[in-house]
């Protein structure tokens, strides 16, 4: 039987972290998410580019759905609430 690989889950809620610590765990974990669910780094920064020009954005977050947007811009499945840019 092959063992299934998980990742491990640090039972930290964001409340109980440190600020610089949580935000360097978001950016470590946006950097090892698999190549094929990213995309490339051009239209990363258009995406990020359009939400920082938007009133929704507020501390990092989107006020339309709630997300982080540097990590909801990096997936390719993913496109802004409000079709100011598009999932791939």
């Amino acid at each position: 039987m092959e063992m299934e690989r998980r990742r491990h889950c640090r039972k930290c809620l964001t409340r109980d972290m440190d600020q610089k610590a949580y935000f360097e765990n978001l950016h470590t974990y946006i950097r090892n998410l698999e190549a094929e669910l990213k995309v490339k780094e051009q239209l990363y920064e258009e995406r990020l580019s359009l939400c920082k020009d938007c009133d929704l954005l507020a501390d990092g977050m989107c006020r339309a759905c709630g997300c982080y947007v540097e990590l909801r811009a990096v997936m390719k499945k993913n496109g802004c609430p409000y079709n100011k840019w598009l999932a791939q």
